[in-house]
């Protein structure tokens, strides 16, 4: 199971450093508009997102080859089914508001930023917890 730990602590820190950390500092650069931080989260987050389908692949893979407790099982599968959620239900709205911005239209902002968001903290809940549960 330190395998699997190990997976979700480097998951874990990905969303970390990437959500809690890049993305909103970046809007606090000098020169950073609104249209250039939306292309670079867009392009940062498509990578964060391969990777982390590639991470909870692992994390699945590694808790079902080998020992496990229902705890690690339950906590990674809250963090698998958050990211699901993400990908396909939450992002292409995202991508849609996006699109309409960096085409030069002004809208009322999007509340599925706030639902990724809070999918991002369950997120973070689910893979310390999963890790610790792996470890124990």
């Amino acid at each position: 199971m330190t395998v699997a730990a190990a997976i979700a602590f480097t998951w874990l820190g990905m969303v970390l450093a990437i959500s809690f950390l890049e993305a909103p500092l970046k809007f606090r650069a000098p020169g950073v508009t609104l249209p250039l931080g939306l292309g670079i989260g867009r392009v940062v987050f498509a990578a964060l997102n391969k990777v982390e389908a590639v991470l909870a692949l692992g994390t699945v893979v590694f808790l079902v080859i080998g020992p496990r407790t229902v705890l690690a099982v339950v906590f990674a599968a809250v963090a698998v089914l958050a990211l699901l959620v993400q990908l396909f239900a939450v992002r292409p709205a995202l991508t849609r508001r996006s699109d309409r911005v960096l085409a030069g239209e002004d809208g009322p902002r999007s509340h599925a930023h706030f639902v990724y968001i809070g999918l991002e903290v369950l997120k973070t809940a689910g893979l310390l917890a999963c890790g610790i549960a792996a470890l124990s």
